[in-house]
């Protein structure tokens, strides 16, 4: 086992084991290794795009080389979800390449992954293999230069897990904006999904002289408009996804006369929208909702193809770190960075609530509770923050980062600045680099209101006249 000692632990998950101090653990290890090796992780999509992560490993035949599996998968789980690929290429190590492809397999701990990186997203089987450093693809990576668009008589839309929000511009201005509750997990007919997004567009434009253009953000993975996976669909059966769902957004368009539409993942949109009310770059967009999005503009200003599904990424690496229901893994974002994470660490704090009370109204009563001077509350958002400090650490070791812009409803009120400011106590007391060089940010208000809206309806250019 590694030494890890957290100089902060979280008061109701004192096991917390951050992923951030174990790499730097391995890392010394390998260090002190005379046979340490060379090490390369390569994500190879469809489309041309090659990603690829370079480190080192301990020796085979060292004495806590069994260590480098766990260093390898949770690397790979991490950079899946950042970035995404059906292909994985392991240099430097066969037998974890051997390993990996175990564990990646439809019998294997990771058969969630190995479904949704291979045929649900990219359309193709999963596989990971060994090869050789001299065969390894060049790295080919793009952004997008999307949004920032806000001319003309426009709707932008976000769909939640617990509502689905709406709003009209004309010219940048927000003239319009609704927010209304739905269901969307468990629902099986298709049809809740379209007509619902359907009515929030009507809605939106009955205060426009036209609608020129159309841009959304959603929870979950869309690939040029196509719903690739998302768990705002989980209950629609598969054939009715595949008929109905997948190009839901091109039924839309069709109806709303092939007006200029873009859909992206929320968690880019969130991103896009702190870039462009802070008038900067490098932005990495962290929203803890019902779930924990992510996203990120590059230092360049664009957005890009990544998945960057941060919910899926793991952040705690002890050996009983809790279990995320959909995905089936353990320490990931998910369950510390969500209405998930509030409710299970309400029960650590002592809050009894009845079985029949959705997580959103457990938030809204532990909220409450913080208002209030209620020192369980208060205990649920300090150790919250201090996952999140070393998080953050774990995140700038992946992505470019000056501004970190957090929001979602956990982070509402003064539960939300306890968060913040325990996390900045985390990177000032391990990572003091980090503390100087990266911005710890919320929306203003007007942000908050409309940021995201406006954000998505800036997605689409208009055409051009011919």
């Amino acid at each position: 086992m590694l030494s890890v000692s957290p100089k902060l632990r979280p008061s109701l998950d004192p096991e917390f084991l951050p992923a951030a101090l174990w790499h730097r653990a391995y890392a010394a290890l390998v260090a002190k290794d005379a046979g340490a090796r060379p090490f390369a992780l390569v994500l190879v999509r469809k489309d041309g795009s090659v990603f690829r992560y370079d480190g080192r490993v301990l020796s085979a035949g060292h004495p806590a080389a069994a260590l480098t599996l766990t260093y390898a998968e949770r690397l790979l789980k991490f950079l899946l979800w950042m970035k995404g690929g059906p292909q994985v290429l392991v240099a430097g190590a066969d037998e974890i390449a051997a390993a990996l492809a175990k564990i990646y397999s439809p019998t294997g701990a990771r058969a969630f992954d190995f479904d949704f990186m291979g045929e649900k997203i990219f359309g193709r089987g999963f596989s990971v293999e060994a090869a050789p450093f001299a065969s390894l693809p060049a790295v080919v990576e793009t952004s997008l230069p999307m949004g920032r668009h806000l001319e003309g008589c426009r709707i932008g839309f976000d769909l939640g897990g617990s509502d689905r929000k709406a709003a009209a511009l004309i010219d940048g201005e927000v003239v319009f904006s609704e927010e209304i509750a739905w269901d969307p997990y468990f629902q099986k007919d298709p049809s809740y999904h379209i007509e619902g997004v359907h009515d929030s567009l009507k809605r939106a434009a009955a205060h426009l002289p036209r609608v020129d253009a159309i841009g959304g953000s959603a929870a979950g993975v869309y690939v040029n408009n196509e719903v690739r996976a998302a768990s705002l669909f989980r209950g629609v059966p598969a054939d009715q996804f595949e008929k109905h769902i997948r190009r839901m957004f091109f039924t839309l368009q069709e109806r709303w006369g092939g007006v200029p539409f873009e859909v992206v993942n929320d968690g880019e949109v969130t991103a896009l929208a702190g870039s462009m009310s802070m008038n900067d770059n490098a932005v990495l967009g962290v929203s803890m909702g019902t779930s924990q999005a992510g996203g990120y503009v590059t230092p360049a200003g664009n957005i890009t193809p990544w998945l960057n599904e941060l919910a899926f990424a793991p952040v705690d690496y002890r050996a009983d770190a809790p279990r995320d229901e959909w995905s089936g893994d353990i320490g990931c974002g998910v369950q510390y960075f969500s209405q998930q994470g509030v409710g299970r660490l309400a029960k650590r704090a002592g809050f009894t609530f009845p079985s029949t009370l959705a997580l959103p109204e457990q938030l809204i009563e532990v909220q409450h509770a913080m208002k209030a001077g209620d020192a369980r509350a208060r205990s649920i958002y300090d150790s919250i923050g201090v996952c999140f400090g070393y998080a953050i650490a774990h995140y700038a070791d992946f992505y470019e980062v000056r501004n970190l812009l957090v929001l979602g409803r956990v982070t509402s009120g003064t539960g939300g600045e306890l968060i913040l400011s325990r996390a900045m106590d985390v990177l000032k007391a391990e990572f003091p680099a980090l503390a100087e060089s990266v911005q710890l940010r919320t929306p203003d208000e007007k942000n908050k209101r409309h940021g995201q809206a406006t954000a998505a309806a800036s997605l689409p250019a208009l055409r051009t006249a011919q």
